[in-house]
């Protein structure tokens, strides 16, 4: 192309050849000598056989008139506020040609470009947004989860990862004819002040009960699946027609907590993840060579993709103890490595890594019902995008291998830990030392719990059952009266209101009543709520126990713990470890 054409001849900045036209107020190209142009067009007029329009008129301000001219009316160029007015056109008295700066000119070539690219920016991105919402697959919740992710509330996604051998290249994976089993299965829960998340990975192989679950068919009809007690975890998908449903309802059952929402990924997802953001880099402790799942690393740290990095997370036979529990390990190590590859500047800043994400994350999940368009996707990538990945821990249910089995093959939950790491995450209690957090807490605690404690005999509550289960406040009379001695309580019957959790409201000189019954009953500082007396049976002041939905007996302790059990493995994703 030559000079002309590029807009650019016999010295002319592009800038020079764009002038204002005193009749509209607008910028317009104005070419140089050598290409003579016509003068500025006339506005276009009606055809003979149309009516002219009628010309628009505007009410002055009281005292103001504005100069006719012959003709049809032209609109005023506007100006700036504030700024002198400017003679009519005709009128002007010429002034000295002044040249414009070169920030100027640079300000309105670039300004004209920009406004071009976004407003065609603006259509392209619409359909774009359109393209990905048809990427997304969904399948209906059918009510498994508590209806979608709040923004002021904790939240609990999980991620199920299946074997079925679907896409390119897949075909030498996962087991031969598999309907799609729940082979990977992660309960991701995000604190609700966002300063800590918790990804609990599940074993495929751990004896649950899968309860009986309400399914969606294909023709919109409903279809109760029955359950089916003491079944590898993994047959929660696919099994019998299961759909991500009935894994959320297992997950709820096993641990106590209803994921908000659920994400279900094959082999695809892996391979096409991690070629978006120009793989991810992983360490491996020894020599790794796994015919089975086709996994070939020499000792040291690698950047993996594609195939490559499905292999990595498939393999078993080549790290650990060669089973399933040593392959959750190196998933995880997979999946800090992956979080902090998509929270890199290298991948934030490039937006060819941000479109190839978009595109290979919507059409390699499949989400529930409620998570089904790309605007709640980009909702839930802010809120995950607000955590430090040093405060997200990974961890495994605790588990032993199956008693009942000669020939080692399944593991069950390991009764003294499993339920305080459950207890952890329904009580939105970090695995990771939070330090803002532990302050708070050890401050409540020490200005409510330190100090004298009054006899038993001398503590009067009275008891509401403020959301616990029926008999609840029965039971805790009894067992107050009977078994710990304090016998000036009594039953006052169900609570005005449901509470979440247990409470103890008091007056400033209960404080050593309130000190007794906490430490009796297990509470937390939290729970202890200073406060105003009530009037017992026997018109004396007493204390308000309201129990509430956190209530699991009488005797059984309601303190969360604030740090995991001895022996639990966990791991940060900000901390690069080598699979050995």
């Amino acid at each position: 192309m030559d000079a002309q054409g590029r807009g650019r001849a016999d010295d002319i900045d592009p800038a020079d050849q764009w002038v204002l036209n005193p009749n509209t107020g607008e910028y317009e190209l104005r070419l140089g000598p050598s290409a003579p142009q016509s003068g500025v067009p006339s506005p276009r007029k009606p055809r003979s056989s149309e009516a002219a329009p009628p010309a628009r008129t505007r009410t002055e301000a009281p005292g103001r008139s504005r100069p006719e001219t012959p003709g049809r009316a032209v609109p005023q160029p506007r100006r700036r506020r504030g700024a002198p007015e400017e003679p009519l056109p005709g009128r002007r008295g010429r002034r000295p040609a002044k040249k414009a700066s070169k920030s100027r000119k640079v300000l309105l070539w670039t300004g004209g470009a920009m406004a071009f690219v976004l407003v065609a920016g603006a259509g392209a991105a619409y359909f774009y947004i359109e393209h990905l919402n048809d990427n997304i697959a969904s399948v209906s919740d059918d009510g498994a989860s508590t209806g979608g992710f709040s923004k002021d509330k904790a939240i609990n996604i999980l991620l199920i990862g299946t074997d079925k051998r679907t896409g390119k290249g897949n075909g030498s994976y996962g087991d031969a004819g598999s309907v799609g089993h729940a082979d990977t299965t992660i309960l991701l829960h995000v604190s609700k002040d966002r300063s800590n998340a918790t990804a609990l990975s599940i074993p495929r192989d751990l004896i649950v009960d899968v309860p009986d679950c309400p399914t969606t068919q294909e023709d919109g009809t409903q279809k109760i699946i029955p359950g089916t007690q003491q079944v590898r975890f993994n047959t929660s998908l696919g099994q019998d027609g299961r759909t991500p449903s009935c894994t959320a309802r297992t997950v709820t059952e096993l641990t106590g907590v209803k994921p908000d929402n659920f994400m279900v990924a094959d082999f695809n997802a892996v391979k096409t993840l991690t070629s978006a953001v120009g793989g991810v880099e992983v360490c491996v402790g020894k020599d790794l060579d796994d015919p089975d799942s086709h996994l070939k690393l020499s000792k040291g740290v690698h950047t993996i993709e594609g195939e490559q990095a499905l292999a990595f997370v498939r393999t078993r036979h080549a790290v650990g103890f060669g089973g399933d529990l040593s392959r959750i390990g190196l998933q995880q190590q997979f999946l800090s490595a992956l979080m902090r590859k998509l929270k890199s500047n290298d991948t934030l800043t490039s937006p060819s890594k941000m479109l190839d994400l978009a595109e290979a994350g919507t059409k390699a999940l499949t989400v529930d019902s409620q998570l089904d368009s790309i605007g709640k996707l980009k909702d839930l990538g802010l809120e995950l995008g607000k955590l430090n990945t040093k405060n997200l821990t990974f961890t495994t249910v605790p588990v032993i291998d199956n008693p009942t089995e000669k020939v080692k093959a399944t593991v069950v939950l390991n009764e003294s830990t499993a339920p305080q790491v459950f207890d952890m995450i329904r009580n939105d209690v970090s695995f990771t030392a939070v330090k803002e957090r532990k302050k708070k807490e050890a401050a409540a605690v020490a200005a409510r719990l330190k100090g004298t404690k009054a006899p038993a005999s001398e503590v009067r509550v009275r008891i509401l059952n403020g959301g616990a289960v029926a008999g609840s406040a029965q039971e805790t009379l009894s067992w107050l009266q009977n078994e710990e001695g304090v016998t000036k309580s009594e039953n006052a019957g169900n609570a005005p209101a449901p509470l979440a959790k247990t409470t103890l409201e008091y007056a400033p000189a209960q404080a050593d009543q309130a000190r007794r019954l906490a430490d009796l009953m297990g509470l937390s500082g939290s729970a202890m709520k200073p406060g105003e007396s009530v009037t017992n049976d026997q018109g004396l002041p007493a204390m308000t126990l309201t129990l509430g939905k956190d209530f699991e007996g009488a005797g059984v302790s309601l303190t969360a713990p604030d740090k995991a059990p001895e022996g639990v493995q966990k791991s940060t994703a900000d901390k690069v470890e080598c699979a050995k």
